[in-house]
């Protein structure tokens, strides 16, 4: 590998260099400024990688391909001129450039790879040119200050059809990247994962043509209230999980498919509704939590959730971080209490678990600060990993009698001390 000289902060790429090789600047925070000759033609993966003095960079018009990772966490990069002879953005190219506040592809590019753009978080505009056949996965994601997308009109491959603030594959009608002031047009079919991490967008309106919302779609968007309109049948994985604003949520009839965490972590929710003519998925008695009825799973609650009588599981983080979360009654129908189901719910003071109970998964009620006693009837049970740790305020874990040690040995000993017995129930005298 070439040895290059960095002084005051500057570096020359001496003329006649031909490739700016792999890792040749990696991590050196020194270089503020770097002087690339016109006989370069292309910039290696990693070259700038983590160069994080560095504040912009002139791009000769000699260069084809910028490589994987090669401006990656350039944070103080705050502008970048592409030039036409650029025909490839590598993979994370430019991820995390958290200064960068716009991007003009040009007429040349052919390809933007994975996350080439992801994490921007300063990017406020981006202009794709209509040269534009591959956009890669991610290419946008967590760009959280869009306020502007556009796409060539003469573009073959994607669209932003009637000035919509967004990248849509044209032949699939599938939305792929959104921002704040996206406007999802009525001939949208699916929403990929488009909004993510989009934290200023608190208003949405799904259109009829939407039949598929996918995984992570709206994942910690500053959502308050949403309306899945009767044409969904999917919501993917992780759809709105983390969507901390999000107070209601109302669930049509023609939902059938609902993905694992898509409303987990949305710690505000107080109202949870399902239509009642759906066929996969109730909200029983007004409870305020979707369950699976088949299965009799209780798949996402909220603060405000009463679990039915009916119940048979608690699904894996079906309440967690659900801080306002104070009480919960399990009832004796409840076989299994799944990973993560109570995870981080500061709020909750105390717990009991009743003694049909057999099984409570990985990380149940770890976190749970505020939790300062818990009960658990079952005189066999099976615990996963790390079940009530990290609670700092436990005073007590009551078991029932004689069953002390056969309860040390499965839970962990950092826990031990708290394991006592339950005093037994006072007989009433008969009359």
């Amino acid at each position: 590998m070439a040895k290059y000289e960095i002084k005051d902060g500057v570096c020359i790429i001496p003329e006649g260099t031909t490739e700016i090789e792999s890792y040749a600047f990696f991590d050196k925070g020194a270089l503020t400024n770097i002087v690339i000759p016109d006989s370069v033609t292309e910039i290696g993966d990693f070259a700038f990688c983590e160069c994080t003095g560095l504040t912009s960079v002139v791009i000769p018009g000699s260069v084809t391909e910028i490589g994987d990772h090669a401006f990656f966490g350039c944070t103080g990069l705050t502008s970048i001129e592409i030039p036409t002879s650029v025909t490839e953005i590598g993979d994370h190219a430019f991820l995390g450039c958290t200064g960068l506040t716009s991007v003009v592809i040009p007429d040349s590019v052919t390809k933007i790879g994975d996350d080439a753009f992801s994490d921007c978080c300063a990017l406020t505009s981006v202009v794709i040119s209509n040269s534009v056949t591959k956009i890669g996965d991610d290419a946008f994601s967590d760009c959280r200050a869009l306020t502007s997308i556009k796409v060539a009109e003469d573009n073959p491959k994607y669209d932003s059809r009637g000035g919509c603030n967004a990248i849509i594959e044209t032949e699939s009608n599938k939305l792929l990247f959104g921002c704040q002031s996206t406007v999802i047009p009525d001939s949208v079919a699916e929403i990929g994962g488009a909004f993510s991490n989009c934290c200023a967008l608190t208003s949405i309106e799904i259109p009829t043509s939407v039949t598929e919302i996918g995984v992570w779609a709206f994942e910690s968007c500053g959502l308050t209230s949403v309306v899945i309109p009767d044409s969904v049948t999917k919501i993917g994985d992780y759809a709105f999980s983390d969507c901390c604003a999000l107070t209601s949520v109302v669930i049509p009839n023609s939902v059938t498919k609902i993905g694992h965490n898509a409303f987990s972590d949305c710690r505000a929710l107080t109202s949870i509704k399902v239509a009642e003519d759906n066929p996969k998925y109730d909200s029983r008695g007004g409870c305020n939590a979707i369950i699976e009825t088949e299965s009799n799973k209780l798949l996402f609650g909220c603060q405000s959730t009463v679990i039915p009588d009916s119940v048979a599981e608690i699904g894996r983080g079906a309440f967690s971080n659900c801080c306002a979360l104070t009480s919960i009654e399990i009832p004796t129908s409840v076989t299994e209490i799944g990973d993560f189901a109570f995870f981080g719910c500061t709020g909750l003071t105390s717990v009991v678990i009743p003694s049909s109970v057999t099984e409570i998964g990985d990380h149940a009620f770890f976190g749970c600060t505020g939790l300062t006693n818990a009960e658990i009837h079952s005189p066999e049970i099976e615990f996963g990993i790390r079940v009530l740790c990290e609670c700092e305020n436990l005073k007590s874990i009551k078991v029932p009698a004689k069953k002390t040690d056969y309860y040390k040995k499965r839970l962990p000993e950092e826990l031990h001390d708290l394991i006592v017995e339950m005093e037994p129930k006072k007989k009433t005298k008969k009359k």
